[in-house]
């Protein structure tokens, strides 16, 4: 028996639309801290992961394209990923790279440093991003901030398009940064108790 549809399961549009807009228009990516802090106000005022498991347009657009390419078949996600270490690890990682975007978006804004409109894919490759961007539009800095949060975002996206090349669709789930910090919520919230990771 199927399931009931809802609204919410058609939020992989919103992954796709988004890095859409982005490409033309490099503000764009001020919308991405939705995806950013919706997750954390769900596990704080719930207390669980609900935005994870049904909310998430990333997750629901890597089960959609993986089913597409795979159908039920896949590899199954690598025990590694699923472990503490590998998880913080990566989150704290990603931490850093977002504290670096904030470092930098400071530098521009104090006048110490000036407007870099560049996207760097894993942190190293540059890609020139000038079309999407006209100077003046808005202060420096903010433009500076969507240039280093597009970044951050196109990057996992791949990433998260590669494990689910790899393995089953929605692997990213498996050691996503947002997911492990809602994990960790959650678990505070329950007094160091278990938590459904999975998404």
């Amino acid at each position: 028996m199927k399931r009931k549809r809802h609204l919410y399961d058609y939020l992989w549009l919103w992954s796709i639309l988004y890095f859409s807009l982005g490409f033309f228009n490099i503000l764009f990516a001020w919308l991405g801290m939705l995806d950013f802090l919706l997750p954390l106000i769900f596990a704080l005022v719930g207390g669980n992961k609900f935005f994870c498991n049904h909310l998430c347009g990333r997750g629901q657009l890597f089960l959609k394209l993986g089913t597409a390419l795979k159908g039920e078949k896949g590899r199954a996600t690598p025990r590694w990923m699923y472990q503490r270490w590998f998880r913080y690890g990566f989150l704290i990682f990603f931490l850093v790279m977002f504290a670096n975007i904030l470092f930098q978006t400071y530098l521009v804004f104090a006048g110490a440093g000036s407007l870099r409109e560049a996207i760097q894919l894993f942190w190293t490759f540059r890609l020139p991003w000038d079309w999407a961007y006209t100077a003046g539009a808005v202060p420096a800095w903010a433009a500076q901030f969507a240039f280093g949060f597009y970044s951050l975002m196109l990057t996992s996206l791949l990433i998260g398009l590669i494990t689910m090349v790899l393995f089953k669709p929605r692997s990213w789930c498996a050691f996503c940064p947002m997911g492990t910090m809602t994990q960790g919520i959650c678990r505070l919230r329950a007094g160091g108790g278990g938590v459904d990771e999975g998404a």
